[in-house]
């Protein structure tokens, strides 16, 4: 078989990884994918000092890279969703194969890429879009195939993680961490994408369409941050026996499929729970399988390329193979997707945590019991702290039994018009996850 030739476009984080994997296994690689394979061009604005680049074909315009007659494969990771995707198209229209590690291009735009894609007879590989060198796309779509995805859960987006972990293990705010993350890195000058969900949000639609077989969907995800956790939240979690993370939450039913990120409350025994850091993990639950974790690093410049670079095998063993042969992008044939209907908020069910600063007099708590109970909602435990001296309130928290979202929240806002509530009540949702 002919040597297989790969354009890199983009020279940042990830495309130097990608480069030095590519340079330094090649003979592991190779052997692996039955042919050499031989980086024709790079396509970057910049030189990297990362990667030693010298002795290769470099061009500041990446759409010389697709234009290349030479280039059988062409590896996008300059990120965004507008140059991006004419790279991509233009790379298809021209019979290349494509590998990207974009989630934000295959979340909102995967639908028709890959319907021109199988047009043109070509794939378009994107294992490294999500918790980046966990090969959780290959799980779901190949190595889980024989199951019904029931749900899956995940903490995908490692910055998120690591706010809360150091919340959780030294008592800091949110804000004050939030800039720890960007000295660091590990956060952008702005961080919305990542502590307000959107990361997550373009990796979990990935996720749940390769689970339930359907196309692909960001428009209709619920996305919450974690902007408004306090440290008070987290410690009173531990106290009840649960951690909070940020996850990303599908789960398929008769009524629909649910597609949510949000903060979450995990009883600490998951072993979910104690994924910390900017480690990512995903529980998937599988009706043969039963839960099975998938642990790693979800972004760095070597986890990330661990991920391109055996996409870049799969494309190479497959190149000679039919269309018809080949993994569906999505792990089903096109014509079988389904368009699930998507479960409003409102109407999902989940239990909550429920913190308030009450008024320490009799009767307050038989109001709140009351209107709960009102609304259908049953209290599962409750903390109640002693004033402090000379102050006549206190921090009540309460852990409730599963309720409707459009019920809690109607309760929620009955309990805040009470004269005994001070300020709002803040609200977490729970999962046992089990």
């Amino acid at each position: 078989m002919k040597p297989v030739r790969v354009g890199i476009c983009g020279l940042g984080t990830v495309g130097s990884g990608t480069f030095n994997v590519l340079t330094r296994n090649a003979r592991e690689i190779s052997a692996r994918a039955g042919t050499d394979i031989i980086i024709e061009q790079i396509g970057a604005r910049r030189d990297n000092p990362n990667a030693d680049t010298s002795s290769s074909n470099v061009t500041r315009d990446v759409f010389d890279v697709v234009r290349n007659p030479n280039v059988d494969v062409v590896v996008e990771l300059i990120g965004g969703t507008t140059v991006a995707k004419e790279l991509v198209e233009e790379a298809i229209d021209n019979g290349k194969h494509v590998v990207t590690a974009n989630k934000a291009l295959i979340a909102e735009f995967g639908n028709e890429l890959f319907a021109r894609a199988e047009a043109k007879g070509v794939s378009i590989a994107y294992e490294a879009a999500v918790a980046g060198g966990i090969p959780i796309i290959k799980s779901l779509r190949e190595g889980l195939g024989a199951n019904k995805v029931e749900w899956l859960a995940g903490i995908i987006n490692g910055t998120g993680n690591f706010i809360l972990t150091e919340m959780k293990d030294k008592g800091r705010d949110f804000a004050d961490v939030l800039k720890e993350a960007q000295e660091l890195g590990y956060a952008e000058a702005d961080p919305t994408f990542d502590v307000e969900g959107i990361d997550a949000a373009h990796k979990l639609v990935i996720l749940a369409s390769i689970a339930f077989g359907m196309p692909l969907q960001f428009d209709k995800i619920f996305t919450e941050g974690i902007s408004t956790i306090q440290p008070q939240d987290v410690t009173y979690a531990e106290e009840l026996g649960y951690r909070i993370k940020h996850l990303g939450i599908a789960r398929q039913s008769e009524q629909g499929v649910e597609l949510r990120v949000h903060p979450t409350l995990i009883p600490e025994k998951r072993l979910i729970a104690n994924v910390d850091g900017v480690m990512n993990a995903v529980l998937v639950k599988g009706d043969a399988v039963g839960p099975t974790l998938y642990y790693g690093a979800g972004a760095g410049a070597e986890p990330t390329a661990s991920a391109v670079v055996a996409d870049v095998v799969d494309v190479a063993r497959a190149f000679t193979a039919p269309q018809e042969n080949k993994v569906a992008h999505l792990g089903f044939n096109a014509a079988a997707l389904k368009d699930y209907p998507i479960l409003p908020m409102g109407d999902v069910e989940t239990a909550y945590y429920l913190r308030m600063t009450a008024e320490d007099r009799p009767g307050v708590l038989n109001q709140i019991t009351q209107i709960l109970s009102d609304a259908g909602v049953s209290i599962e435990a409750l903390i109640q702290k002693e004033p402090h001296t000379g102050e006549t309130a206190v921090p009540l928290i309460l852990l409730t039994n599963r309720a409707v979202e459009k019920q809690m929240l109607a309760a929620v806002e009955s309990i805040e018009a009470l004269d005994s509530i001070q300020g709002g009540v803040s609200h977490i949702r729970v999962e046992s996850l089990g």
